[in-house]
């Protein structure tokens, strides 16, 4: 149970990396957002699931899973106020609508 706890603790790295690289890689405001957010979501989910491999007390798996099930809940809706707001404020979509103007 611990490697498979180790195991995806590092796969929950790895997704952070990728979030990290794709707010580099976008040029696009909302796909940043939404690429960050969901790679955010589900390498929280893996670590959590990984504290449940690693633990075995009923309440704290219980909690843990009350824990994952917010995440899947709140994450789409945090999502979409964030790019709601960017587009009523009217922020442009690339870098270079700013510079043109």
């Amino acid at each position: 149970m611990m490697i498979l706890g180790g195991i995806m603790l590092v796969i929950s790295w790895l997704f952070i990396i990728f979030g990290v690289i794709a707010i580099f890689v976008f040029r696009n405001l909302y796909m940043r957002i939404i690429a960050s957010t969901i790679i955010d979501t589900v390498a929280s989910i893996v670590v959590i699931l990984a504290a449940i491999v690693l633990m075995f007390e009923i309440g704290f798996i219980f909690r843990l899973i009350l824990l994952i099930l917010f995440l899947i809940l709140t994450s789409p809706i945090s999502t979409h106020v964030n790019i709601r707001s960017a587009y009523l404020s009217k922020l442009p979509l690339h870098h270079d609508e700013e510079k043109r103007k």
